[in-house]
C-alpha cells in the first residue's frame, strides 16, 4: 500500500494559562483555606486544559484526515475530467491499462480502474482484475454517478485505509462509463495525529504544573499576610493590644492590617483613658469623703460647744455631699447616654429667660474669683422645644469649666442670638486656652487635658451628648494663652 504524502500542517501554538492562587498555612484556619482555593483553582484549570486539549486534538485529526481526503479527490476529480476530455468516447477496459498509468503517474497513491459493473479492471499495486469491489460503499456511491469515500481496513494488511471513488462520465454526461479510485494507507497520518496529541497532553500536563507551582507560591504571600493578621488577632483575643500587625503589601490585607493596628491603638488610647479616669475618680470621691469624715470626727468631739465650728462643719459636710452627688449624677448620666436609655422631657422653653437665670446662678462665684460674668442674650428669641434640665446642666458644665480656667481679672461673656432658623448660644471666656493637639479630643469620654485638675473628664462628652439628643452641634475653638469659644447651635422648633 503506497503512503501519500502532504504537506506538514502549520505549528501548534503554545497558550498561556492565567495562574490561579492557592493560600497555604501552618494553621488550621489557613490550611482551610487552602484547600478550598487550590481545589476550586485546579478543578477550573484542569477543566480549562482539558476542554482546550479536546478541541486542539479534534482539529488536528481533522485536519489530517480531511487533508488526505481532500488531496485525493483532487487527483480523482483531475482524472476524470482528462478521461472526460481525452478517453470518453474509447472502450473502457481496452484504455484501462494506459489510462492507469496515466492517473498513477503523478499520485502516490494506489489507482485502480472499475468498471460501471464494479468489477476491478487495473490496480497499480498489482491486485488480480476480475475482482469485485462492490462491497465497498464509495465504489456504490461511483457507480451510481456521485464521487464517494470510504475509511477503514485494508482486507489484507489490515492498516488504516482512505478510499476516494470518483465516476467516469461520458463526454455528456449523461453515462457512468465507470470509476476511478485512489487508495493511500492512514498509517503515518494516525501516527502523527498519535504523536500531536500525546505532545499536546504532555504540553497540558506541564502547563498545569508550571501554574500549580507558581499559584503555590503566589498564594504564599498571601498566607502570610493572612497567618500574620490570625496570630495577631489570637493576641489581641488574650487581651494584648500592643501587638502590631506587618503590613507586607498594599492590597486589601494591607488595609486591614491598618486597620487591626489603628483598632489597637486605640483600644490602648481608651484603656489608659479608662485607667487613668478611674484613677480620677477614686481621688475625687476619696477627697470629699476624707473631708466629710474629719469633719464628722471633729464634730463628734468639740461640736457640742462651739456652735460656730458646728454650723461651719455641716456647711463644708453639705457642699462636700453635693461635689459628691454631682460626680455620681455624671456617671450616671454617661452610663445613660453610653447606653440610649435617655429619654428628653421636651417642652416649650424661654432661652433668654433660662441663660439670665444661668446668670443669676454663677454670678456669686464668679465675683468671689474676680471674674467678669456678662450675659449678652436676643430678647425676641422665640420659644424653643428643648429639655430645659438638660440645658442647664451643659450651660452649668461649660460655665463651670470656664471658670475653673479663667484667672482673676478675666472675663466670661455668655450670649445668645438668632441665625437663619437656629439659635446659637456661645460661651467665651479668656482663659488659659486649649492647645490645637488636645482640641480634637476634649470632647471624647474620660479625657482630662489636665489629670490633676479636679472633675471625671465627662462633662464634655455628656454635654456634647445632650447637644445631639436636641438635633444640635456643639463646637469648640480655643487658643492657647487668650481663651475657648463654645458655640452651641439648636434648632428654633417652637415658632
Amino acid at each position: 500500500m503506497k503512503n501519500l504524502k502532504m504537506t506538514a500542517p502549520n505549528r501548534i501554538g503554545s497558550r498561556r494559562y492565567g495562574a490561579w492562587d492557592t493560600v497555604g498555612g501552618r494553621t488550621g484556619e489557613a490550611m482551610g483555606i487552602q484547600k478550598r482555593l487550590v481545589g476550586s483553582y485546579v478543578i477550573v484549570i484542569c477543566l480549562t486544559v482539558l476542554i482546550l486539549e479536546i478541541f486542539l486534538i479534534v482539529s488536528v485529526r481533522y485536519y489530517y484526515f480531511h487533508n488526505v481526503e481532500r488531496i485525493l479527490m483532487n487527483q480523482a476529480e483531475l482524472s476524470a475530467s482528462f478521461f472526460q476530455q481525452y478517453f470518453a468516447d474509447e472502450d473502457l477496459e481496452k484504455q484501462s491499462e494506459r489510462l492507469l498509468k496515466g492517473f498513477a503517474h503523478n499520485s502516490e497513491a494506489q489507482v485502480q480502474i472499475i468498471s460501471p459493473s464494479g468489477r476491478l479492471l487495473q490496480d497499480s499495486n498489482g491486485l488480480q482484475g476480475d475482482t469485485s469491489m462492490m462491497k465497498y460503499q464509495d465504489v456504490q456511491a461511483a457507480i451510481s454517478g456521485v464521487p464517494g469515500i470510504w475509511r477503514g481496513k485494508d482486507p489484507i494488511t489490515r492498516e488504516a485505509i482512505l478510499a476516494v471513488s470518483y465516476p467516469l462520465k461520458s463526454s455528456n454526461e449523461e453515462v457512468t462509463l465507470g470509476e476511478v479510485r485512489f487508495v493511500t494507507s492512514l498509517t503515518e497520518t494516525v501516527q502523527t495525529v498519535y504523536q500531536i496529541t500525546v505532545l499536546l497532553i504532555c504540553v497540558g500536563i506541564l502547563v498545569i504544573a508550571i501554574v500549580t507551582v507558581l499559584g503555590l507560591l503566589l498564594s504564599w504571600t498571601i498566607t502570610r499576610s493572612i497567618k500574620d493578621l490570625k496570630q495577631a488577632a489570637d493576641r489581641m483575643t488574650e487581651g494584648d493590644f500592643s501587638i502590631r500587625v506587618r503590613k507586607r503589601y498594599r492590597d486589601e490585607l494591607g488595609s486591614l492590617a491598618d486597620t487591626l493596628n489603628m483598632m489597637a491603638a486605640r483600644i490602648l488610647k481608651s484603656e489608659a483613658l479608662k485607667n487613668d479616669f478611674i484613677s480620677s475618680v477614686s481621688h475625687e470621691l476619696r477627697t470629699p469623703l476624707t473631708s466629710i469624715k474629719g469633719w464628722v470626727i471633729t464634730l463628734k468631739s468639740n461640736g457640742k460647744d462651739n456652735m460656730h465650728l458646728l454650723h461651719e462643719g455641716l456647711d463644708i459636710i453639705e457642699l462636700e455631699s453635693d461635689r459628691l452627688a454631682q460626680m455620681v449624677d455624671e456617671l450616671l448620666d454617661f452610663s445613660k447616654l453610653d447606653n440610649g436609655r435617655i429619654a428628653l422631657q421636651l417642652a416649650p422653653v424661654q432661652l433668654p429667660e433660662l441663660l439670665h437665670h444661668m446668670g443669676r446662678q454663677l454670678g456669686p462665684r464668679a465675683e468671689r474669683q474676680g471674674v467678669s460674668l456678662e450675659i449678652q442674650v436676643n430678647e425676641n428669641i422665640p420659644p424653643i422645644q428643648a429639655d430645659e434640665n438638660r440645658l442647664k446642666q451643659v450651660f452649668i458644665n461649660l460655665l463651670d469649666n470656664s471658670l475653673k480656667f479663667t484667672a482673676p481679672k478675666g472675663r466670661i461673656l455668655l450670649q445668645a442670638y438668632m441665625s437663619l432658623d437656629q439659635v446659637v448660644i456661645c460661651v467665651e471666656d479668656t482663659g488659659s486656652g486649649i492647645a490645637e493637639e488636645e482640641l480634637q479630643r476634649v470632647l471624647h469620654k474620660f479625657y482630662k487635658a489636665d489629670q490633676h485638675t479636679s472633675g471625671s473628664g465627662l462633662g464634655l462628652a455628656i454635654s456634647d451628648q445632650i447637644i445631639q439628643l436636641h438635633h444640635g452641634e456643639l463646637k469648640i475653638t480655643s487658643q492657647v494663652g487668650k481663651g475657648t469659644k463654645v458655640h452651641i447651635y439648636l434648632p428654633i422648633t417652637g415658632k
